[in-house]
């Protein structure tokens, strides 16, 4: 009988055990939502004021929501300085700049990291201690020799002293030696491999998520520098920052004006960042979920 009742016995329930971040998760997603929304709004103000017209904004109540004055607006900013000349500028000056540091500190980072020469440490050390002098203070040595090659006011004063950065090759450095395995260079090495094949079979497509983030890093440096190219080029040769300096200028602020010069400037970059999202989150998640 003992027997009987344990096997008709009905099984207890058992609770299952809730997560321990459970209770957590709603007001994660509200202060991610927080987050996103203090992210986006600014981009969506600058909208909203280049879509309207200056006695839309003076009002004691500004607009909240776009106007109808955005086309009239963009042909008032290419009307009123050489925008179409600056963003063309700014295009090849950023590509061009992007490019050539992912190469080049590709290049070095894989040197550094999987080459083995005398001073290499020494040589390392040097090329990241640079990062800390600021930039400030190689403005007039750089103007000096610009000067000298008659470079001033052309688009190669801007190009050529940034095809490589101390960062930059830090950064690759730090990939090549996370993602590219000794074992494998030496194994390349033994099949009869040059350093340049393995440089651009082996290394390259291991690194290539943070060259991705390195290249959007360096695109938008270029793209929004201010300083250099205000200092080195000609008014009638600006790029895109120079050119919304000039929108800025004036006897009043025309607010509606400048921001949309300020969207139309910025579009560049998001294009650049849709086009090397999933490179950049896989650059991003790679050390998150290493170990």
């Amino acid at each position: 009988m003992t027997t009987t009742t344990a096997a008709t016995a009905v099984p207890r329930r058992r609770r299952r055990a809730r997560p321990a971040g459970g209770r957590g998760k709603p007001l994660s997603y509200l202060l991610l939502a927080a987050v996103l929304a203090s992210s986006v709004f600014p981009l969506y103000w600058t909208f909203v004021v280049a879509s309207s017209d200056n006695s839309a904004i003076g009002e004691a109540t500004p607009p909240l929501v776009p106007g109808g004055n955005l086309m009239e607006n963009i042909s008032r900013v290419f009307d009123s300085s050489e925008f179409s000349l600056a963003l063309m500028n700014s295009a090849i000056v950023a590509t061009t700049v992007a490019v050539g540091n992912v190469f080049f500190s590709a290049l070095a980072g894989f040197a550094f990291a999987r080459l083995r020469f005398r001073g290499r440490n020494a040589l390392l050390v040097t090329v990241v201690a640079t990062m800390m002098v600021p930039t400030q203070l190689g403005i007039i040595p750089l103007y000096l020799l610009t000067t000298e090659l008659g470079w001033t006011g052309h688009l190669q004063a801007l190009i050529v002293p940034a095809l490589v950065s101390a960062f930059g090759v830090f950064w690759m450095r730090q990939a090549v030696d996370e993602t590219v395995p000794t074992e494998l260079v030496e194994a390349a090495m033994m099949d009869g491999c040059s350093l340049v094949r393995i440089f651009w079979h082996v290394a390259l497509p291991a690194i290539r998520p943070a060259a991705a983030v390195l290249g959007l890093f360096t695109f938008m440096g270029a793209w929004n520098d201010f300083f250099w190219p205000l200092v080195v080029l000609n008014p009638e040769n600006p790029t895109v920052q120079v050119a919304l300096s000039v929108l800025a200028s004036g006897y009043y602020t025309d607010y509606a004006l400048m921001l949309t010069g300020a969207l139309l400037g910025v579009l560049p970059v998001l294009a650049v960042f849709l086009l090397l999202a999933r490179q950049i989150v896989g650059g991003i998640m790679a050390g998150a979920v290493k170990g």
